[in-house]
């Protein structure tokens, strides 16, 4: 919640890294006090901006007259090894999206995925300083339930870009860039799961491109919630540098009677967001060149077998969803005997 006129409590960020800063945003006339620690980096200083004032973090320019602009325009920079001072005021220009008139659902092209080696995939999701970013994730962000979670049921989290929607195509009619049999999917993985959606984009966006799909009205299924792109932590790879993913214990955090790492399982065309919970992720196709490529992309037929094969499972932490396609009832008859 943004409030006015409220100056840093440290000062130095340097010496204790995990320590709260609460920083003085001014914008369009007004002050906005925004908290982060030195852990984080200037991304996640953007994303505490945009969640007072509404302007997304990629129309946000920040201005400080002690530090080089160049550091406070990447995103990657830690907070901790800028020059930041007692009684901080910065100045941020942007514009929200109701007052832009073009490309007002734009969302982020994400490239450049990747795989982390085994052994450091491991050490990020145990890393002391991103399990204390996930619990202040958890504190800071509430999951708004648009409809009941159901007891008994497993959790289905999907993105939305390239996994549900061709958010790139140019198109007269967003339903001419949703995947194929989207909504025989969600209507089918209903019965066994309870679904979230959970995209690298701000809630205005999720909830105009669900609403356009058809998804928040359909009458076959519910949609438990929806996530944004604030619900996300920032980590640090030694190979890869630092970047954005999804944590799945934000919701087991939030709704620990309904889910765990046992009954979740999430989809996504970009296999780094699920560094912090790699046993539950799978990497769906990305769905792009709708126009030509949705008379023959099949993956969500696919991918429905096997969502309902291994809803009879008690434990699905234990499947490497890598080898999905190969997967078959017989595995969940050897596995339920086991």
């Amino acid at each position: 919640m943004a409030m006015a006129g409220v100056g840093v409590g440290s000062t130095s960020t340097t010496s204790l890294p995990e320590e709260e800063i609460t920083l003085t945003v001014k914008w369009s006339g007004k002050e906005y006090t925004v908290r982060v620690c030195g852990d984080d980096t200037v991304g996640e200083l953007k994303r505490r901006i945009c969640q007072a004032t509404d302007v997304l973090p990629k129309r946000q320019k920040l201005l400080y007259p002690k530090t080089l602009p160049s550091k406070l325009a990447d995103d990657a920079v830690l907070l901790s090894s800028l020059p930041f001072k007692s009684s901080l005021k910065m100045t941020m220009i942007g514009t929200t999206e109701d007052d832009i008139i073009v490309d007002q659902v734009e969302s982020p092209d994400i490239v450049d995925d990747f795989e982390l080696p085994r052994d450091e995939a491991v050490e990020i999701k145990d890393k002391h300083g991103n399990k204390q970013k996930l619990r202040r994730r958890i504190s800071q962000y509430k999951i708004e339930l648009r409809n009941p979670c159901r007891e008994g049921k497993k959790l289905l989290v999907l993105d939305i870009d390239y996994t549900l929607f061709d958010h790139r195509s140019p198109a007269e009619n967003p339903l001419q860039l949703m995947r194929p049999f989207l909504h025989e999917f969600l209507a089918a993985a209903y019965a066994e799961y309870d679904i979230m959606i959970w995209s690298a984009t701000s809630m205005k966006w999720v909830e105009l491109k669900m609403a356009e799909l058809g998804v928040l009205s359909n009458p076959n299924y519910k949609i438990t919630a929806l996530l944004d792109h604030l619900a996300m932590i920032t980590v640090q790879s030694d190979s890869r540098g630092i970047f954005d993913c999804k944590p799945l214990g934000l919701i087991w955090a939030q709704f620990p009677e309904f889910y765990s790492s046992k009954n979740t399982i999430m989809f996504d065309d970009l296999r780094r967001n699920f560094v912090m919970n790699p046993q539950n992720g799978l990497t769906i196709k990305p769905f792009k060149r709708a126009h030509s490529s949705r008379d023959s992309d099949q993956e969500l037929m696919k991918l429905t077998t096997y969502l309902l094969a291994i809803a009879e499972l008690d434990d699905l932490s234990t499947l490497d969803h890598n080898n999905w396609q190969s997967f078959s009832e017989d595995n969940v008859k050897r596995r339920r005997h086991q």
